[in-house]
């Protein structure tokens, strides 16, 4: 099992260097002047490179990209000159020195994902640290609606399987899984943030803390949180049902589920004591999946229904060229999609020993 352990956490953490190279290389071959992008264009020449020698923008692109490297992971390297700190490594962020090879100090600190160009140096961990917890709150919230309905949907479409009833959420499954969030997004806050808003109360844009009229008091606002987390978890949901549905089929089948039948349990009985946890399986797995997914694709619904969580900034932050705050949004996200997988992974292998021998 250690081993098993070991290696998940190995390939997690060759993905994600992986990732970062991705994102490194995809942005720096981006048009545009990083330097003019902090000072706005509005800078003289020797502003602009007192910004590239800072931030080592005039380096080659390999030395950038061990700088970045060195930025982002929690081990890094630094030169003991304080002279030559590497861009300035006092100023950019604290850490404690493990131990010295030659004139380089190996230390220990926080990943350092840089300054915002466009939030007047703002770190974009406090950034990140100021929309991710919204965004997270959309996607639990998503991700509960879709398990208790979809599995409670997916349990009656198995019992009246071939029914009115089941190819009438079929369909609607399969329309959930086509239509895209953003469209869903624009006609879920027109109908009912606008058409039916004297009747929902529901609003059109909101976020979960509004500033009251005096710009005194900041107040939560949950009913905001009803139509982003409904659209945010329509796919899901969809996903939800028909993996419930053909699962539990596939259980009710099974021999041990006619044992019970004929010992005059009734189907209320079998479904609760012995199908349903058994039958769970595929969508603990797909639900493990989504959830990372809805922090990536809640980019679209946070922008329409003016959420104010991450997804929203990195849409911002791509209207400004603000490669900083994308780059790091990213790269976040992409670390608690591979962080999620390999629990998940490591739970099925506690779960099943068999796994662990593949």
């Amino acid at each position: 099992m250690f081993n098993y352990i070991i290696n998940k956490i190995f390939y997690g953490l060759l993905t994600l260097f992986g990732v970062v190279t991705v994102i490194f290389f995809l942005f720096n071959v981006l048009p545009g002047d990083p330097a003019r992008m902090m000072l706005d264009q509005r800078e003289d020449n020797e502003q602009l490179q007192n910004i590239r020698k800072k931030y080592g923008f005039d380096q080659p692109t390999s030395v950038q990209y061990f700088y970045y490297l060195n930025d982002v992971s929690p081990i890094s390297i630094h030169s003991k000159d304080a002279e030559n700190y590497t861009f300035l490594d006092e100023e950019k962020y604290s850490f404690k020195v493990l131990f010295s090879i030659a004139e380089k100090d190996i230390a220990l600190k926080y990943p350092y994902l840089r300054k915002s160009f466009q939030k007047n140096d703002k770190n974009v961990s406090e950034v990140i640290a100021e929309t991710l917890p919204n965004t997270a709150i959309l996607a639990i919230s998503a991700i509960t609606i879709a398990i208790l309905i979809g599995v409670f949907l997916g349990v009656l479409s198995a019992l009246y399987k071939d029914t009115f009833f089941d190819r009438f959420i079929s369909v609607i499954s399969t329309l959930g899984m086509s239509i895209p969030s953003f469209f869903s997004a624009i006609l879920f806050a027109w109908l009912f943030g606008f058409v039916l808003h004297k009747y929902t109360n529901l609003n059109m844009t909101g976020s979960l803390y509004e500033v009251g009229d005096f710009g005194e008091e900041i107040y939560i606002q949950w009913k905001n949180l009803l139509l982003p987390a409904i659209v945010l978890g329509i796919r899901p949901l969809a996903v939800v049902i028909q993996l419930m549905r053909n699962s539990l089929l596939e259980v009710l089948n099974q021999d041990y589920i006619r044992t019970a039948k004929a010992k005059g349990l009734t189907t209320y009985k079998i479904i609760k004591t012995h199908a349903l946890k058994n039958s769970l399986n595929p969508v603990v797995t797909a639900v493990s999946g989504w959830f990372a997914s809805l922090l990536a694709g809640a980019v679209f619904v946070e922008y329409i229904f003016n959420w104010n969580g991450l997804g929203k900034e990195i849409v911002n932050a791509l209207n400004t060229l603000d490669l900083p705050v994308i780059m790091g949004s990213v790269l976040v996200i992409a670390t608690m999609f591979i962080i999620i997988n390999i629990m998940v992974d490591i739970i099925y292998g506690i779960l099943d020993p068999r796994i662990r021998l593949k």
